[in-house]
């Protein structure tokens, strides 16, 4: 009898034990399942990481190079019986969207936009067909390729191209909801490469035209002595400080206008600024706000670097408030990115 209680009490303690192993090892494998968890990068938004993605997917060096001559931008000239309502958008250097694989894709350069419609001015004299087939002919004579044709998606991607396209409204602008879009490249040997963007309804058309172009940076940097006489008569200097895109980090000209910043500082030793970082309007007005308090910040930290004492100084960002020129345009946002320096 002893013996069998014995055993009993055995078996017994083995299924305790048992149990209690496989409880320990269930929640080790929760935990590890949480860590797992809460190690993925909870800022990351999926259809942003998708957009970004599928933004990178088209390569326009599968196309053939062009080697017709285009004649002067821009390039074309208006089919019989078609004319422009109201007045054409020329820009020397502007940022334009275009709809490649579905992707409203930024591109930069000289742009050309325009409305047409039937030069009889009767809506019912307009021919889509005759639109089309009219443009279709020209740019592939001219070794274009048409690379898309459709429309655009709803809640993709139409969210993220109405908070960066600003210009929407203008004359011959299209993105709209609803629009069939036609896109042809005329890929060019020393990458001048041409964009031509069609849209079409019963009662007219719109055509953008944008020929790649390198920006030219008109904007000059202040030396100390032009900084020092700015605060010393108006109290504050504006400076467009270099950033590299959409960061805090400073470019290598960017580099050199703190270092004219330092020079006024360090030759009156009495001078206290302040630091305020500005962007345009383009994107989200917070991110903006953040950027240009970083901004501002690395600017100051530069100057500290150099020994001016950090109490002569303050940083502040504020964002795409408070514009000196007009955002429609590239020129009017590249003076609305800029550092003010502000007499304390």
């Amino acid at each position: 009898m002893k013996k069998t209680s014995l055993k009993l009490l055995l078996i017994l303690i083995n299924i305790t034990l048992l149990f209690s192993c496989n409880s320990g090892k269930q929640q080790e494998q929760q935990e590890e399942k949480q860590e797992e968890v809460s190690e993925t990068p909870s800022q990351v938004n999926p259809k942003e990481e998708q957009h970004e993605k599928k933004a990178t997917s088209f390569d326009i060096g599968t196309l053939p190079v062009s080697d017709r001559e285009l004649g002067q931008f821009p390039f074309f000239s208006l089919p019989e019986d078609i004319a422009i309502l109201d007045k054409p958008i020329e820009r020397k250097f502007d940022k334009l969207y275009f709809l490649i694989d579905g992707v409203m894709t930024p591109l930069e350069g000289r742009v050309w936009k325009a409305d047409l419609r039937a030069k009889s001015g009767n809506y019912e004299d307009w021919s889509l067909a005759y639109f089309e087939k009219s443009y279709d002919e020209a740019i592939k004579a001219l070794g274009g390729v048409k690379v898309f044709d459709g429309k655009m998606a709803y809640y993709d991607e139409y969210e993220h191209f109405k908070e960066q396209a600003t210009y929407m409204g203008e004359s011959g602008s299209i993105g709209y909801i609803g629009e069939n879009i036609k896109v042809y490249i005329i890929r060019k040997a020393d990458n001048s490469n041409v964009y031509i963007q069609l849209s079409s309804e019963s009662t007219g058309g719109k055509i953008n035209i944008l020929q790649q172009e390198q920006f030219i940076q008109t904007i000059t940097y202040l030396e100390a002595d032009q900084i020092q006489k700015d605060l010393t008569e108006k109290g504050k200097a504006v400076l467009y400080i270099t950033f590299d895109t959409d960061k805090a980090t400073l470019k290598p000209e960017g580099t050199k206008a703190v270092a004219e910043i330092i020079k006024v500082l360090q030759t009156d030793n009495s001078l206290k600024i302040a630091i305020n970082g500005y962007t345009d309007n383009t994107g989200n007005e917070a991110h903006n706000l953040q950027l240009s308090q970083q901004r501002a910040e690395t600017v100051k930290n530069e100057i500290v670097k150099a020994g001016v004492d950090t109490e002569r100084l303050t940083a502040d960002g504020f964002g795409p408030n408070n514009p000196i020129a007009d955002n429609t345009s590239e020129d009017g946002k590249a003076k609305n990115r800029r550092v003010e320096l502000v007499k304390i």
